[in-house]
């Protein structure tokens, strides 16, 4: 589950964003942690290009916060994938301000 999905991401798709942040601690030496963003997938654009971005919302505190990330970047770590949510449409930017929680989609294992 922890490989990198980069070349198979959808909208709707629940996902893990590390990415790199450098720091200056109080002795001023420079110090690069890796931050988790967390959050479903509302817009891809630009494809495979090398400057295509994903943006990616979560709900924080009772606030929705959308980050933008450029998929290629070398500050971003990997993408993990979580899960996969039924969603209308390619862009669903209507989970702004959707009241119910998008059903997931579920992988049916054939025996």
């Amino acid at each position: 589950m922890s490989e990198d999905i980069r070349n198979a991401l959808k909208p709707g798709m629940v996902i893990r964003v590390h990415q790199k942040i450098k720091e200056l601690n109080a002795k001023g030496e420079e110090k690069e942690r890796i931050q988790i963003f967390e959050g479903k997938i509302i817009s891809l654009k630009h494809g495979s290009q090398p400057g295509a971005t994903v943006t990616v919302r979560k709900i924080s505190e009772g606030v929705g916060v959308e980050k933008i990330f450029p998929i290629f970047s070398p500050v971003i770590e990997k993408f993990e994938f979580v899960k996969q949510l039924k969603v209308r449409q390619a862009k669903p930017y209507y989970l702004r301000n959707y009241k119910k929680r998008p059903k997931e989609i579920r992988k049916n294992k054939k025996k």
